[in-house]
């Protein structure tokens, strides 16, 4: 199945794109979606944990991704 990544901040600028699709197995998870992203060219520096939002819901690694998904990689924020 193919899903939509959505990247913000120092996600888009090591990557160089706002967006990138990504295919993946029919049952796959948030997790295998991240653990994916890992193997690509600037991802290897992931958090273990990394904040995602599935259709602008946030959702937990054992979500079950479904065709056509928006799945948003939400970056760390520092503030004061």
């Amino acid at each position: 199945m193919k899903i939509t990544v959505l990247l913000f901040a120092q996600y888009r600028e090591v990557v160089g794109a706002g967006e990138i699709e990504l295919e993946l197995e029919s049952d796959a998870t948030v997790g295998d979606a991240v653990e994916t992203l890992r193997g690509l060219p600037g991802f290897a520096a992931l958090p273990d944990a990394p904040a995602v939002a599935v259709n602008r819901q946030y959702a937990s690694p054992d979500h079950v991704l479904c065709p056509d998904d928006e799945v948003a990689l939400i970056p760390p924020v520092a503030g004061g």
